[in-house]
């Protein structure tokens, strides 16, 4: 049982890229047009970028699912990873005590391991078991010792827990049962192609046909979907019949202690709280010196607009002067605080915002603050707000293909 020696990596902010990151900086590995360890924001890039998409999901006995996502979810961490020409080596088993040993070897090598792990079973999420709920996550594991896994996982400080209850997440689900993954150092030959390529996918995600699923899911289409939707009283499928007021719409904006909901999926979800589009930015302007493309500071700056957009809608989605609104934004926040920023040290706290969940959930069946016409007037907000999203990047895309093709 060991814990690597002088493992202080904590800066990764997403489970596949943030995790990434740490792995690299712990290896000593630095990235040759910078000099420094592979920062999330180029491997954001390199895993295909950004892009938005909106589903909706409806299962009996649970809150509805909005889901918006805001980056490349087509095998990202695989594409990343191919891209950058980094050396995959995987195990996986069946038997408990085999996916056991294999993470011990690991660490005994001298190598963080990532393990995927249901991450709503572990402590850290704070909550009850539910055998139809599940999310299979990449977790860097780098110690284990005293019967406790020690965790770089989406935070500044470290997840200790039960080494158990590991064990028992990593066999949740049978396609991810036990699976194990170290890597290898990136190939620094394959950067310039490699970048030039995860651009041309950005670009091709915004504008294209996805790879699979319905093509008003993704890109533009996706943000002239949501805008309708939002003020749609006919569509089966609009907020007004989808998500009336209550815990519907309560789900669809602030989502719940599992579910990330409009407002979780632009601030929470991804490495900073603007739908990652400043992340974006910042991979654009390593793009610049890599490509030698200077062009590509415009695009990057356009994006940057983006996202104080995206930080303007957050807020928007759940206004302080409502007050049952009001308070979702701050268990939101406080939640977003305790995950980052203490870690191991919060479970408990953690574990109360979630008791105080279902009990806000409950109080929106009789107190949601927006009916009729205020209720109509808000969601005729929003849609300006999308609107206005929708314009300002699709100057962006139409920057960065003129930026690539100069």
């Amino acid at each position: 049982m060991t814990i690597l020696p002088g493992y202080h990596h904590f800066d990764g902010r997403h489970y596949e890229t943030g995790s990434i990151h740490n792995m690299l900086a712990y290896q000593g590995v630095t990235a040759p047009h910078t000099g420094k360890p592979y920062s999330e924001a180029f491997l954001l890039g390199m895993s295909g970028g950004i892009t938005f998409g909106y589903f909706t999901f409806d299962y009996q006995g649970y809150d509805p699912i909005l889901a918006l996502l805001t980056r490349n979810t087509f095998d990202p961490l695989q594409t990343m990873l191919e891209r950058l020409g980094i050396r995959q080596n995987v195990l996986q088993t069946n038997k408990a005590e085999t996916g056991q040993k294999n993470l011990e070897e690991a660490l005994a090598n001298g190598r963080p391991a990532l393990v995927w792990a249901d991450v709503l079973s572990l402590p850290f999420s704070g909550l009850p078991p539910d055998e139809h709920n599940w999310e299979m996550q990449p977790v860097l594991v780098y110690g284990l010792e005293d019967g406790f896994a020690h965790l770089a996982f989406r935070s500044a400080c470290p997840w200790k827990v039960p080494a158990a209850e590991l064990a028992a997440a990593r066999a949740r689900v049978k396609k991810d049962k036990f699976r194990l993954m170290t890597i290898d150092p990136p190939d620094e030959s394959k950067l310039p192609a490699a970048a030039r390529q995860a651009i041309h996918q950005c670009i091709q995600l915004y504008t294209e046909k996805p790879p699979k699923g319905a093509v008003d899911n993704f890109g533009f289409a996706a943000y002239q979907k949501w805008a309708n939707l939002l003020t749609n009283t006919r569509n089966p499928q609009g907020w007004d019949r989808f998500f009336p007021p209550g815990p519907r719409l309560l789900a669809a904006l602030a989502g719940n202690a599992y579910l990330p909901g409009a407002y979780g999926w632009i601030v929470s979800a991804g490495t900073r709280p603007d739908a990652d589009r400043s992340t974006y930015a910042d991979f654009l302007d390593e793009a610049a010196a890599l490509l030698e493309k200077p062009r590509l500071q415009e695009p990057a700056g356009l994006f940057r607009e983006s996202g104080k957009l995206w930080q303007a809608l957050a807020p928007a989605l759940l206004p302080e002067d409502a007050p049952l609104l009001g308070e979702a934004r701050r268990l939101k926040d406080q939640l977003r605080h305790l995950m980052l920023d203490q870690g191991g040290s919060a479970v408990d706290e953690i574990q109360a915002l979630a008791h105080r969940w279902h009990e806000l959930h409950l109080q929106s069946e009789s107190s949601f603050p927006y009916t009729g016409e205020a209720l109509t007037a808000f969601r005729q907000r929003l849609r300006q707000m999308v609107e206005q999203i929708h314009d300002k990047e699709l100057a962006a895309i139409q920057a960065l293909k003129g930026a690539m093709a100069g």
